[in-house]
């Protein structure tokens, strides 16, 4: 029997992250909980800077528009979750992002945590994402791998004993309690790397399903006021028909 359903949504078009993003999050998934996977149909393979983060945001808000009903909640699964804010106040169900969820869970395991991931282009943006979630305070550093790799879906594999070093390197310089490895390709490194960096590791896809578990058990209303009510109906034009639907209160 199904308890709650959740929409994992990868605003990527890559597959192979996707694939990634549910061999993490099956495994810690409760009994009962049916997870469902999303990937972008147009975009880029990874989003990697600002730019493309607006973009990712807007294709995020148009998937969950079309494929959100029937859902308990869902899960923008990129780490810097973009179009999350926008979400949540558009949506009725629960809506996670796999950054904030990683964030929030470190922030109980220790005072400051890391962010190790596998582009030095990723950094700007992931910090930025930090300050959106009021964490910089207990933010210790973002480390990040220079040079190129030969597949982002196989970047982890390719680059584990690097990431695995950035880790170490963040606990020893940084003073991290809690390293978070960042970036959708490497969801699941952490259960494999886990015995080898000297502090708690957070798996970003795994914090993120029992996030959004824990928010469907809460049973949270949907707000009526506040900054995250659903704003009154507005005209569009050009948008894609389920999200213009939702824009408009059709």
């Amino acid at each position: 029997m199904t308890d709650m359903r959740i929409l994992v949504l990868n605003p990527n078009t890559s597959e192979g992250i996707t694939a990634r993003l549910m061999a993490a999050a099956t495994p810690v998934a409760a009994p009962g909980t049916e997870l469902v996977p999303l990937t972008a149909s147009r975009g880029v393979p990874y989003i990697a800077t600002r730019a493309e983060a607006q973009i990712g945001g807007a294709i995020a808000l148009e998937m969950l528009a079309e494929h959100q009903a029937g859902f308990d909640a869902a899960i923008i699964a990129a780490f810097g979750d973009p179009g999350l804010m926008g979400a949540r106040e558009l949506f009725d169900l629960p809506v996670v992002g796999m950054a904030e969820a990683a964030m929030l869970s470190a922030c109980m395991l220790g005072r400051r945590f890391a962010i190790v991931t596998f582009a030095r282009a990723l950094g700007p943006w992931y910090e930025e994402c930090v300050d959106m979630h009021g964490l910089h305070g207990r933010l210790a550093g973002i480390r990040m791998l220079d040079g190129s790799f030969a597949s982002v879906s196989d970047v982890q594999e390719e680059k584990e004993a690097v990431l695995v070093e950035l880790a170490n390197r963040a606990v020893a310089e940084d003073e991290a309690d809690v390293v978070i490895l960042a970036g959708a390709p490497l969801a699941g490194l952490a259960a494999r790397v886990r015995d080898r960096i000297p502090v708690p590791v957070v798996d970003q896809m795994a914090a993120a399903v029992k996030q959004a578990e824990a928010l469907v058990a809460l049973q949270p209303r949907k707000a009526t006021a506040g900054t995250f009510r659903r704003p009154d109906a507005k005209p569009t034009i050009g948008l894609a028909q389920a999200l213009a639907a939702r824009i408009e209160h059709r």
